[in-house]
């Protein structure tokens, strides 16, 4: 079933106010209103024009490297042709409208600009695919002309990308994907999964996308956490991340226990990461895939058992034991936790220390990560790259034997590494650490 038209006024004032807010402010719409464009430097890298369109911009490039990461090594990309730029573009964006579409009735809201070539289109012909300050290039313009394409099949979405890829080139382009994601996903769908519905996912003073909307475009899910499952806090259900990701996201306010990424992000099936900083996304990858090798007994073991701990204390309650046990699927009569509860807590303190758990039930933990490995990093803004130039930077990681933690807040690249790697050093090709911002 394929059905072509324009978008009812309710629905682009629903996912206009959803996204901006009552009243989105030009120049924050203006600093999205740009297109997928490719580095000169390094062909297989997205350039971010602006400050705020990373919460797309950066996904999607998560995305291309996946697929890259599959073929070869990034020395071997330098001569990709825009044929294959575009493959990869619309490859990265098919995988994140399919994540967002319904499973088990998938239904893809493909929007559009009405592309008819009336005089007060600046899209019409593509004359003016470069300039961003056009007076029509407004946010009035831009919703006054969304058209929407609906199909349910995932072939038809990649052959109608194939057919309008210039368009996702264009000014409106980074805008066109993030509206079809959104309505792919439908409005009751964001609002039943985003924590507070009344706050609009882009900020109306600086123009970040939130957690909501970067989990959407790495996940499918607009939930508002990172940590794994749903939480209960305080008998609110916080939802947060539901399996392992095709790529993952490592947050630099971990460390300042403003949140907690879970295993699903922080170890994807794929060695690609999206990188958070308080303002912006970058991306980290890797060569090497034993950084993404199955989760061991012991690491699905600790993840359990944090799953009793959602404050991250790295203890438990001696009462939760049991249910620790049992949901292992370890030995959990109540003989057994009793003989337990005294060994692991034989101060009578009440708790049970992770450390001591992990002693007790996994002490010969086989250590699956390489002591050395390659890391790449990208960051699509010009004036983040040395030269302005938007290239790759390359780091050889070290995983030192000490386990204690150096937190520098004059690195904000290290410290955001070590919430996966806490022992983790890495020697930049550029003589000093690339740029989270």
């Amino acid at each position: 079933m394929e059905q072509q038209g324009s978008l009812q006024d309710g629905v682009v004032k629903d996912v206009r106010t959803l996204l901006w807010g009552n009243c989105p402010k030009e120049d924050v719409f203006q600093r999205w209103a740009q297109g997928f464009q490719f580095s000169q430097e390094e062909p297989t890298a997205l350039v971010q024009v602006e400050g705020g369109p990373c919460a797309v911009i950066a996904p999607v490039q998560a995305f291309i490297l996946k697929d890259l990461l599959l073929e070869g090594p990034p020395d071997i990309w330098k001569n990709v042709t825009r044929d294959k730029q575009d493959r990869l573009l619309i490859r990265a964006a098919t995988e994140i409208i399919r994540q967002a579409a319904d499973p088990i009735h998938p239904t893809y809201s493909l929007i559009h600009l009405d592309t008819d070539n009336s005089d007060d289109n600046p899209m019409a012909n593509g004359e003016v695919s470069t300039e961003k300050a056009q007076p029509l290039f407004t946010s009035d313009y831009f919703h006054s002309r969304l058209r929407i394409f609906s199909t349910i099949s995932l072939d038809e979405v990649e052959k109608y990308l194939s057919q309008r890829i210039e368009f996702f080139k264009e000014p409106f382009g980074v805008l066109l994907l993030l509206y079809t994601v959104v309505c792919t996903k439908g409005i009751n769908g964001m609002r039943s999964e985003m924590s507070d519905p009344t706050e609009p996912v882009i900020d109306s003073i600086y123009g970040y996308g939130s957690q909501s909307l970067i989990n959407l475009m790495l996940t499918g899910r607009a939930v508002g956490h990172v940590w794994d499952h749903d939480q209960d806090v305080g008998g609110l259900q916080l939802r947060g991340i539901d399996k392992q990701n095709t790529v993952g996201f490592l947050a630099l306010l971990e460390h300042l226990r403003y949140c907690e990424v879970g295993a699903f992000l922080k170890s994807p099936s794929h060695p690609v990461w999206v990188l958070g900083s308080e303002t912006h996304l970058t991306v980290l990858f890797s060569t090497d895939r034993r950084l993404v090798s199955p989760e061991t007994p012991a690491e699905y073991a600790r993840r359990v058992f944090k799953k009793y701990d959602p404050e991250g204390n790295n203890f438990i309650p001696a009462n939760l034991l049991q249910d620790v046990l049992a949901d292992l699927e370890l030995v959990a009569d109540d003989e057994y936790v009793d003989i337990m509860k005294k060994k692991l807590d034989n101060e009578s303190l009440g708790i049970i220390l992770l450390a001591s758990f992990m002693d007790e039930f996994f002490p010969e933990e086989p250590r699956t990560c390489p002591d050395t490995f390659t890391l790449y990093h990208y960051n699509g803004l010009p004036r983040s790259n040395p030269d302005n130039r938007v290239r790759y930077h390359t780091g050889d990681a070290v995983l030192l034997e000490c386990t204690v933690k150096c937190i520098l807040d004059s690195n904000p690249m290290l410290t955001v590494l070590q919430t996966k790697w806490p022992s983790i050093e890495v020697q930049w090709d550029i003589g000093r650490t690339p740029s989270l911002n």
